[in-house]
């Protein structure tokens, strides 16, 4: 049955997906989103002045450990070991940007680490400024690039 979703038995019952047939390929994921503050926020972020600390170093660690946390968070992703991950940010005039680049060699997709470590980065700079803005804003957050190639591509690529 083409039309059969991966993720239900037989009966229609959610259950994870085998992947224990799959190859194990370098795979990549690329998650954004934002948080809309009030300008003096942003300002005290940028010259770090709020009183729980240094806010986007805390939030770009709080990203990190969330992405490797996804499979105890979303109870039909995989444990993977992950190989790379990375956030940045960019400070606006009325928002903080929130990049995340997730990466490893498995068997199925990093997209959910990816989008989990934005939306807990995002979280954590929600809760670090909550004493200061009352009208903050998480949202835009989406799954920008997702992709999979044969984990021995850049052994290919080396001189003999």
């Amino acid at each position: 049955m083409a039309d059969k979703f991966s993720h239900t038995d037989e009966s229609g019952k959610a259950k994870m997906v085998d992947v224990g047939g799959k190859p194990d390929l370098k795979r990549k994921a690329v998650a954004r989103g934002s948080i809309s503050l009030a300008a003096e926020t942003v300002n005290k972020i940028k010259d770090n002045q709020m009183k729980k600390g240094d806010v986007l170093s805390v939030a770009k660690i709080a990203g990190i450990q969330a992405a490797k946390k996804t499979h105890e968070l979303i109870p039909l992703c995989h444990p993977l070991s992950l190989t790379n991950i990375d956030l940045s940010f960019e400070v606006k005039e009325d928002k903080v940007s929130i990049e995340s680049k997730v990466e490893c060699i498995g068997k199925t997709g990093v997209e959910m680490e990816a989008l989990t470590a934005v939306s807990v980065a995002a979280l954590t700079i929600y809760d670090m400024c909550k004493a200061v803005d009352k009208n903050m804003n998480i949202g835009g957050i989406y799954l920008c690039h997702k992709s999979k190639m044969p984990s021995n591509v850049e052994a290919s690529k080396q001189p003999v």
